[in-house]
């Protein structure tokens, strides 16, 4: 984040906790209670509640405790007011949009003198970030999603069919009869097929569960099947063996042989952590230190790739954000993605060459521990755990394959604040708007846009 956004956000919070004698104030007027009886009640003269009311004297302890009771309040609304959520929201506004000096310091002012425009605001605010989050899911797709290249290319190879048949028989006077009823059947047919892949196509940009089958990889359909269940295999916990169970359950959503056969593999890895890491104790021990791989490696006597796959299939609590999950190959490929709050992952091609994960493809053996943050995310940052591993273990005389993986973990969710500032990183660099990064492979569509 930079330093002015820090600036902004600390501006926030330091006005809302200095505004405790407004929130007072106007309790009091709200109850009908004089200044002065006010005073009394809590043991002070008029003149210093009427300075602590003016905001021109700190209050805490014992007095701030003694004058919520009298108020018939929480002590936090005073300290915080009930409109906190709101402040937050466009405290994560002017954070996203440094360049532009918000007056901070008056951000409670606004709130309390004008709801309405503070509610537009905050909700305009998150309008742009769900727009934000389509524009870089359509761009990831239309850059490189294989499956929508090819089927573009048919989509023309048919047009400029339909277009040479049709410029046969308008062109051609004389045609036979016989030759005028092939061309007429064979732009009949390439009709009937372009408005039946224009119609996939259609259903495959909109998300459709039926476009799925027909042009999702297999990999996407495994990861599809995981996001619905949130990569957490009921059949497979407790050390049960559930594979069978597991794989029938998943069989509807795989669309083919092959992400059956990867469903397979998941499934089995799956259950050997399940059986290494059984979910209960790997829950009491998340709840008393937080989802740190290291302390589950080290509990359970686990890799920390395993605790990392672990950790990321436990079912969150209400309301909490689900810790997020990247594998990749050798080659730099994503193998498997799992998004979390506040870190987009493309959903075809490679990440940002400064994802901890790429840093620790290039160090094996090495783990990595960094606090990252993505454009747009606000005040959301993440804490980033990799490691890279041979798969399978190293024996003698075969060449080394690498698998490298990262465990996305909102900092809502850390027990120990980030040790450094986050790094900005990317989800991929189509959907980058840091336009001097010096990895850069491509130019970003959000150019001057965000």
């Amino acid at each position: 984040m930079s330093q002015a956004g820090l600036a902004a956000r600390a501006a926030g919070r330091a006005s809302r906790n200095a505004l405790t004698g407004t929130r007072i104030r106007e309790r009091r007027t709200v109850m009908g209670i004089r200044q002065a009886d006010l005073a009394r009640t809590v043991g002070i003269s008029p003149s210093y509640l009427n300075l602590i009311e003016h905001n021109r004297r700190r209050i805490g302890g014992k007095l701030l405790v003694d004058l919520a009771a009298a108020l018939g309040v929480d002590v936090s609304a005073l300290t915080h007011g009930a409109e906190s959520e709101l402040l937050d929201q466009l405290s994560e506004a002017a954070v996203a949009d440094a360049e532009i000096a918000a007056e901070m310091e008056r951000v409670e002012e606004f709130v309390g003198r004008f709801p309405g425009w503070a509610q537009l605001i905050a909700h305009q605010r998150r309008q742009m970030a769900r727009l934000q989050r389509q524009v870089d899911a359509m761009a990831d797709r239309l850059s490189h999603d294989p499956a929508l290249s090819g089927v573009l290319h048919d989509l023309l190879s048919k047009v400029t069919a339909i277009q040479s048949t049709a410029t046969i028989l308008a062109e051609t006077g004389d045609l036979d009869r016989e030759w005028q009823d092939k061309f007429i059947a064979n732009l009949s047919d390439d009709s009937r097929d372009l408005a039946a892949r224009s119609a996939s196509l259609v259903g495959y940009l909109d998300g459709s569960a039926d476009s799925e089958l027909t042009l999702a990889s297999p990999q996407e359909d495994l990861e599809a099947y995981l996001g619905r269940t949130g990569f957490h295999i009921a059949e497979l916990e407790e050390g049960g063996d559930g594979l069978d169970a597991a794989l029938e359950a998943a069989a509807p959503a795989l669309g083919s042989q092959a992400a059956h056969a990867l469903a397979a593999a998941h499934f089995r890895r799956y259950r050997a952590d399940a059986e290494r890491m059984p979910l209960r104790p790997l829950r009491a021990l998340v709840a008393e230190k937080g989802p740190d791989p290291a302390a589950v490696a080290s509990a359970f006597s686990a890799d920390l790739d395993a605790a990392m796959r672990r950790l990321a299939a436990i079912p969150p609590e209400p309301g909490a954000p689900a810790a997020g999950l990247v594998i990749c190959d050798g080659s730099g490929a994503l193998l498997l993605r799992k998004p979390t709050e506040g870190f987009l992952i493309p959903r075809f091609g490679t990440g940002c060459v400064y994802w901890p994960l790429y840093q620790a493809l290039g160090q094996p053996g090495r783990a990595i521990c960094e606090p990252v943050m993505q454009p747009g995310a606000a005040d959301r940052s993440c804490i980033a755990y990799a490691v890279c591993t041979p798969v399978p273990p190293l024996v003698f005389d075969t060449h080394q394959t690498l698998q490298a993986t990262m465990l996305v973990v909102p900092e809502t969710l850390a027990r120990d604040p980030a040790p450094a500032p986050p790094v900005d990183v990317g989800a991929s660099c189509s959907t980058c708007p840091a336009e001097a990064c010096a990895a850069r492979r491509e130019a970003s569509v959000l150019r001057g846009v965000f």
